[in-house]
């Protein structure tokens, strides 16, 4: 019996399990058929694609309107813009070759980018200002006389004027050291002359030319030698003496300042920031050529030598030169004063 009831109580289970089994459509009431699926993915994608293409087609019409309108005004600005363009192009072009000239122009060293520095004395002025007017023309040259003190006025003097370049005083040098004893202090305010020049604030300068106030300079013969050379360098130009001995006993490197030397801008700029201390260093020197050369020293400028600066110390050697035909500088003694003339007309032809 109580196997019975066994049975009894697990048929109605199996009964259950077997009967959900076998009913058909029961998964149909649960949960939605595979094609109701299918078809509302599609629909989503179809609306999908749809609003795509029309957001794509909209967005393109308007690139291509505005791309159309940009192109139509740049085609329009270039074409406007052509004309004006070649103008500039050739006005441009025309200024720069004017230019170009100007500037070649420009690079000849000419008499107006040179100033002289002369170095004379207030006892031989009366004697030694004949000279100077030679060579020196005041309408076309600049240039200064450096004196040691002021000299007394004649009537005569008014006229002189006109014909010499303005006179100066120089600097005192009572605070420079002067060892030498068989030179003379006015060295020390000699070799200081393209410096107390160079502070006058000259405009428009290239060279310095310092000389003796018994140098003649060859105008024509000078500014040919100048130009060989770079204005924007450090240049110190000059010659030896004639003398051998001299030579020997000063140097072979220095500059004599009878026959003149010239002194490029950039150079007496550096030269007058330190000239004063090197003239300290040197109390022992005898002039002011050999102060200058040691100054030149320091700053590492050798002397570019060009034969044309003389320094005249006998009538044998001015024939000489003639001879050569190479004189730009010379100096001149008062026992040659009935040759000036001479010498001059002489190196101009």
């Amino acid at each position: 019996m109580k196997g019975n009831q066994k049975d009894s109580s697990e048929k109605p289970i199996w009964d259950r399990s077997s009967s959900s089994t076998s009913i058909p459509g029961m998964w149909s009431l649960t949960r939605p058929g595979p094609k109701l699926m299918v078809w509302l993915i599609c629909f989503i994608v179809f609306t999908y694609i749809i609003y795509m293409l029309k957001l794509v087609s909209t967005s393109r019409s308007c690139d291509d309107s505005t791309s159309f309108t940009t192109v139509s005004a740049l085609s329009t600005n270039v074409s406007s813009n052509v004309s004006s363009l070649s103008t500039s192009l050739a006005s441009r072009r025309r200024n720069w070759e004017e230019e170009e000239e100007d500037t070649v122009v420009d690079k000849l060293t000419d008499l107006n980018h040179v100033v002289f520095g002369i170095a004379a004395s207030s006892k031989l002025w009366k004697q030694r200002k004949e000279y100077i007017k030679i060579w020196y023309k005041p309408k076309r040259m600049r240039g200064y006389v450096w004196l040691d003190k002021e000299v007394k006025k004649s009537l005569s003097d008014d006229d002189d004027e006109k014909l010499l370049p303005p006179v100066k005083i120089s600097g005192g040098t009572a605070s420079f050291p002067y060892t030498n004893k068989q030179g003379q202090r006015s060295a020390l305010r000699i070799s200081r002359i393209v410096s107390e020049t160079l502070r006058l604030g000259p405009k428009n300068v290239r060279w310095f030319v310092m000389g003796d106030d018994d140098t003649v300079f060859v105008i024509d013969n000078l500014i040919r030698v100048l130009r060989k050379y770079d204005h924007e360098q450090m240049y110190y130009i000059g010659s030896l003496s004639e003398s051998h001995l001299q030579n020997i006993f000063f140097s072979y490197g220095m500059a004599y300042g009878g026959g003149g030397f010239a002194i490029s801008y950039p150079l007496a700029k550096a030269l007058s920031k330190m000239q004063d201390r090197c003239i300290q260093r040197y109390p022992a020197l005898y002039g002011s050529d050999d102060r200058m050369q040691a100054c030149m020293a320091e700053l590492g400028v050798p002397l570019t030598k060009e034969l044309g600066f003389h320094q005249v110390k006998n009538l044998t050697r001015v024939g000489q030169i003639f001879v050569g035909h190479l004189l730009i500088l010379g100096r001149i003694g008062s026992n040659f004063w009935c040759c000036k003339n001479g010498i001059i007309d002489f190196l101009r032809s």
